[in-house]
């Protein structure tokens, strides 16, 4: 199984009319990941603390839906949080937030995950907001310690980071514990570094995503491996760089050790055939971005290569 950490949350999209009306979504980086992982077949368990007002119920209910695991999470009275994505002409978001007092900032630490998993991702706003980024922080740890397959998203949001120098020296502090760094363009150009100096932090493979130019790996022992992005007509890119995400859990751990062999050996992975495992992300991030939100595609629509009617 996969574990996916991290905010469920509502982005309030921008209706096609009337104009200035808003659209409820279910979404959020980690829990956009673990849909798409439901969705894509994988075993998969999401990790977070959620409300139990309406927001909150409608999350679950999308969760249970693509089959994700619900025993990890925890709720609350709290409000659910609620994101705003601006869409701009290319169909790229930008985000604002209404974070306090919500449910899921205030996440706990839960016991130790189960035997049978063997991956854990987290990421996004989960990660800055305390005190869960604390508790998530704590999870990462201990978990990557474990042996577990660990990737990080930063996803970075401005918007909510008060500090960014100390944001950026507590990112170069978790890389030891991560096997796959995936970024795009946009957090590396704010993260300020290279694939190389976050390589010689710890990580096994930095995964960039390029929007319309594709995917880049890089790799610990120095190879590089290039996809182009699948030509499709963009609706908007919320939710493309999460179902990435997924399909990079889906396919490494697909690739990983068996099962009889437990957890993984070191924080990253061992041989990967990297063009095919970014082909694949290529492909589903492409099914993402032609309809509007986070709605990542169906394992069925991957080997059909079109989107379901």
């Amino acid at each position: 199984m996969i574990v996916v950490g991290g905010e469920a949350l509502i982005d309030l999209v921008p209706a096609p009319e009337p104009p200035g009306a808003l659209l409820p979504r279910p979404g959020g980086g980690p829990y956009n990941t673990a849909l798409a992982l439901g969705r894509l077949g994988a075993p998969v368990a999401f990790c977070s603390r959620i409300s139990t007002d309406g927001f909150g119920a409608s999350l679950l209910d999308g969760l249970r839906t693509a089959g994700v695991d619900l025993s990890l999470v925890q709720r609350g009275p709290e409000p659910t949080t609620l994101a705003v994505p601006s869409l701009a002409p290319d169909g790229s978001a930008a985000y604002g937030f209404y974070v306090e007092g919500t449910a899921d900032r205030l996440f706990r630490l839960p016991p130790a995950l189960p035997e049978g998993v063997r991956a854990l991702a987290l990421g996004t706003c989960s990660l800055v907001l305390e005190p869960g980024a604390s508790a998530y922080e704590a999870l990462l740890r201990r978990e990557a310690g474990r042996g577990l397959l660990t990737l990080l998203d930063p996803n970075i949001r401005p918007a909510l980071i008060a500090d960014p120098a100390a944001y950026r020296a507590r990112f170069l502090s978790w890389l030891p514990y991560i096997g796959v760094l995936k970024l795009s363009e946009e957090d590396a150009a704010w993260l300020g570094g290279r694939p190389g100096d976050w390589l010689a932090a710890g990580p096994s493979a930095v995964v960039l995503t390029r929007g319309a130019g594709g995917l880049t790996v890089w790799t610990r022992e120095g190879a590089e491996h290039s996809v182009p992005a699948r030509p499709v007509a963009v609706v908007d890119t919320i939710g493309a760089g999460d179902t990435v995400n997924a399909a990079l859990l889906h396919r490494l751990t697909a690739s990983a050790p068996g099962a009889e062999r437990g957890p993984w050996r070191g924080p990253g992975p061992g041989p990967v055939d990297w063009p095919e495992v970014l082909s694949y992300a290529a492909a589903a991030a492409a099914l993402t971005c032609t309809r509007a939100g986070a709605e990542p595609p169906y394992a069925r629509e991957l080997s059909a290569g079109r989107p379901t009617p």
